[in-house]
């Protein structure tokens, strides 16, 4: 099927192939490019500061991760427009695993993922999110959201807490209990980044929110730090070595340099030893980390997808995000996956290919390189705020709302569960349980829906008459292990002073093993009652499932026939003994 060959194509560098080589690509798109990656560019500098301060490292890592992961998925990728960096939906994973094994955790963890998901890519999953109920995708995303903004209150209230619990009941325990010593000056902060970003949309510049928001907000504290009110930036808060041994403050100004994941400091500062005990205990994160990064990367190449009328190479999207997961931990760069917010930024700046990505790429590296001692005097507050407008956006609350309002009680039920779950445990279980859930209530409305009916009476669909003690009843649905023993049992019940039936199976389109097994008890239990079972008109697969199993016509107790009137027919010349 040629339409659906950007299911299953894989081929590293598809997008860039198809957007570059295959088409004719001049210098007028190439500049389209080049504009598009300098607007996204400036966009993510903040973005990836705040979002790697999120997830419990220092803000520069965030900067190698749209720096490395943003240039090599661009090259490597099926999707053309996607923009990949380190994201929010990855902090309520990423935040725990720095917090228990360092950044060489995090970062070794990371490489794992990217190797799942070169693997992911092989196998061909790109299909995956096809799988994924929205109930599900809504439920875990909403949590994120949840979450998120729960870790930035600390930040947003410039509260004086070390560290958070590891639980979110903990967590909103401490929250509330350092509240009444929150800093007033910082919330101000907050408040005016926060006011400027709802705001600022309604004057329909071109210009993106946050950054006249951090702009300023970096201004007035800067003032405000001058009169003794001690709000927190950057600088303020984080540190690195330099070459001779002194400390720095806020974030080196450097390129991103080569370091084994392993070689990076741990939970107590110093490296992490590899070994096979470590590794162990990495995989279940690592593989939360590829089951996110798949289903966020695919869903915004659909999204993208929609925008541009094109079609993305799901499995080669999968590839190039396992290629570049890779490959960016050993430059100091965190988890990343293709952002929905940034790629349709890209898209509305007027992207035309990949370039734009590794120009967008390029120009946070100009921005590390350039800007590093502005970039220290951001304020804490206000990359708080930031990310709070971003965990609202990405937890889709109005799709949320409409889906409580009017959806079915089985999906609301499955977005509760994934909802409740992500903000209690974590977001593997509640996707764990989410599926299950989701399956148990599907098998059920399948089930349902296979009824039996009494067609005996129905002369135009029979053709003839059937004669005394013959009754004909139609099976609509699959019979599968979830329906077939009701199905049966209530045929049992209604052909027990019958001397034979018809069953009219047109409408059966699936048997499996449970079904089989439930067909095959009610012929034993008609035989013993010296009751004819006639099966009509099977479809496919049934018919096959019925021949595997060895399944054959016995004279006077089981016959088949390809059509509801053959058998009719043959029953009326004959009734006890034409058949078979």
């Amino acid at each position: 099927m040629p339409h659906r060959a950007h299911l299953f194509s894989l081929r590293i560098g598809h997008a860039l192939r198809e957007s570059c080589l295959q088409e004719r690509y001049d210098s007028r798109r190439l500049l389209k490019d080049v504009l598009a990656g300098i607007t996204v560019g400036i966009i993510a500098i903040p973005l990836a500061m705040a979002l790697a301060i999120a997830s419990g490292v220092a803000p520069q890592y965030g900067l190698y991760t749209a720096i490395i992961a943003g240039f090599v998925i661009a090259l490597t990728g099926g999707s053309r427009l996607s923009i990949s960096g380190p994201t929010a939906a990855f902090v309520v994973i990423l935040y725990p695993i720095a917090q228990q094994y360092g950044l060489g955790g995090l970062l070794l963890a990371t490489v794992m993922s990217g190797v799942i998901l070169v693997g992911m890519a092989l196998v061909r999953l790109g299909r995956l999110i096809e799988y994924i109920p929205e109930p599900v995708i809504l439920g875990f995303t909403g949590g994120i959201g949840v979450v998120i903004a729960t870790l930035q209150l600390k930040d947003f209230l410039g509260l004086e807490l070390n560290s958070l619990p590891e639980h979110y009941v903990g967590k909103v325990t401490a929250l509330v209990t350092a509240f009444p010593h929150m800093h007033w000056p910082s919330l101000a902060i907050a408040l005016l980044t926060l006011a400027i970003m709802l705001l600022w949309p309604r004057l329909k510049i071109g210009v993106p929110a946050h950054l006249p928001a951090v702009i300023l907000a970096s201004l007035i504290t800067l003032l405000l730090n001058r009169q003794g009110m001690d709000i927190a930036t950057i600088s303020s808060q984080f540190s690195y070595l330099l070459p001779d041994g002194s400390i720095g403050q806020g974030i080196p100004s450097v390129w991103p340099q080569w370091v084994w994941p392993w070689l990076q400091p741990g939970p107590d500062g110093t490296a992490l030893t590899l070994n096979w005990d470590l590794l162990r205990d990495l995989l279940p994160a690592a593989f939360a980390i590829a089951m996110l990064g798949a289903i966020e990367s695919l869903l915004c190449a659909v999204v993208l997808d929609g925008m541009t009328g094109r079609r993305h190479s799901a499995n080669s999207e999968l590839l190039g995000q396992g290629i570049g997961n890779i490959m960016a931990p050993f430059f100091g760069g965190i988890t990343a996956t293709a952002a929905i917010a940034r790629s349709a930024a890209n898209f509305k700046a007027g992207a035309e290919s990949p370039v734009a990505g590794m120009v967008h790429a390029l120009v946070v590296l100009a921005g590390l390189v350039l800007l590093a001692p502005m970039l220290a005097y951001l304020p804490m507050p206000a990359m708080a705020a930031l990310l709070m407008v971003v965990a609202w956006n990405m937890s889709e609350a109005h799709k949320a709302v409409r889906l409580l309002k009017t959806a079915p009680m089985g999906d609301v039920l499955v977005f509760l569960t994934c909802f409740s779950l992500t903000i209690l445990f974590d977001m593997v279980l509640a996707i764990t349980v989410g599926m299950l859930v989701a399956a148990v209530l599907f098998v059920r409305d399948i089930a349902e829906m296979t009824r039996v009916t009494d067609i005996s009476g129905h002369r135009r669909l029979l053709g003839a008459e059937l004669p005394e003690g013959w009754s004909v009843f139609k099976i609509n649905g699959p019979l599968f292990f979830a329906a077939a023993d009701r199905v049966f049992g209530e045929l049992a019940g209604l052909c027990r002073q019958q001397g034979g039936i018809i069953l009219y199976m047109d409408a059966v389109s699936i048997l499996d093993a449970g079904g089989l097994a439930a067909l095959n008890r009610f012929v034993d239990q008609c035989r013993q009652r010296q009751i004819e079972v006639v099966v009509a008109d099977l479809q496919y697969q049934p018919l096959k499932t019925l021949a595997r199993a060895g399944v054959k016509p016995v004279p006077g107790e089981m016959a088949f026939y390809s059509t509801l009137q053959e058998a009719v027919e043959k029953v009326a010349k004959a009734p006890l003994t034409a058949v078979g």
